[in-house]
């Protein structure tokens, strides 16, 4: 059995921390033999602490996504910095304050 790699690594997003905790070969799957693999991120504010993103209403986030998207978007903190951009636009956020829901 192969040990599990994780990374962890802070992001500074519109004035809030956010931990971006990463794992590329999720449960070890390809160095198990697996044909296909997972990577799992983890995304968590942590300051203000558990303050909502566009992302996650509740400031966490457990997400599994193919590691080529992570590794073609420049790495864990470049693919989340990215979704969240593209979602707080999407979701013209935080303009109806901090709430997600539709108002």
């Amino acid at each position: 059995m192969t040990d599990r790699t994780i990374t962890a690594e802070t992001l500074e997003w519109r004035g809030r921390t956010i931990e971006v905790r990463y794992e590329a070969d999720w449960g070890n799957m390809g160095a198990n033999g697996c044909r296909f693999t997972r990577a799992h991120l983890e995304i968590e504010c942590i300051a203000p602490e558990k303050a909502p993103l566009p992302l996650t209403e509740t400031g966490y986030l457990s997400h599994f996504t193919s590691p080529e998207y992570v590794n073609e978007a420049g790495g864990p903190v470049a693919f989340v910095s990215s979704w969240l951009d593209r979602e707080a636009t999407a979701k013209a956020w935080p303009s109806r304050g901090l709430s997600l829901r539709p108002t």
